[in-house]
């Protein structure tokens, strides 16, 4: 079978090659699993929460799964910082409407965001976002300088940030009141964009998680 190319919009057309695009998968989708778009009509029920990468090459697609079983958050170099409402309200509805069973953070390998933070380029506006993962850089800094090859640096540096935004989120009381009564499980994941596989990351225990546990009283 002759690889698939990537989409590129034919020359003199316009957005309408994506609606036409849209309708032959719905009809595709629907002619193998007519059950589904129905179904999906009536809510949503998935037990995973993906929090990913905003990368085009890496996204919850890697799973196999349908419209439906994944709710999805995504942005730069897949981040959960303690003051972003965004990733903050994702994590609320997920684990207190929807009951999600898995949260996955899944970082990368060739990361631009990763890439970035290894430098001391100014980039803008970005810079306050990838100010996280450049802590994650100097936390890890000795571990980081021992590596002489740039690509193992920056996948490195990778996966160590996963690492650190699974710690965030096992850090959200939330989360963490949903893991202690066995409800939830939290995952670390780096995706290889030259394979197309996920492997799982040995998350360390979080040392100081318990300093961040909040009750009602």
């Amino acid at each position: 079978m002759a690889p698939k190319q990537l989409f590129r919009f034919p020359p003199g057309e316009a957005f309408t090659t994506l609606l036409q695009r849209n309708k032959e998968w719905a009809e595709r989708v629907q002619t193998v699993r007519p059950s589904l778009f129905p179904t999906n009509a009536q809510g949503q029920s998935p037990q995973i929460l993906w929090i990913g990468c905003s990368d085009s090459r890496v996204s919850e697609a890697c799973l196999d799964l349908l419209p439906g079983e994944v709710f999805v958050h995504r942005n730069i170099a897949n981040c959960v910082h303690n003051g972003d409402l965004n990733s903050l309200s994702v994590i609320q509805y997920a684990v207190q409407v929807l009951k999600v069973r898995h949260i996955v953070v899944c970082g990368h390998y060739d990361c631009g965001g990763i890439w970035a933070s290894l430098t001391t380029k100014k980039l803008g506006l970005i810079d306050n976002w990838l100010r996280g993962i450049r802590d994650v850089k100097v936390k890890h800094r000795i571990e980081l300088d021992a590596i002489k090859d740039p690509r193992q640096k920056a996948n490195r540096l990778a996966e160590l940030n996963v690492i650190a935004q699974v710690h965030n989120v096992l850090r959200n009381d939330l989360v963490m009141e949903a893991v202690g009564t066995g409800q939830l499980q939290v995952h670390g994941v780096v995706y290889d964009v030259g394979s197309g596989l996920i492997s799982e990351l040995d998350i360390p225990e979080d040392e100081d998680q318990s300093l961040y546990y909040i009750t009602e009283n």
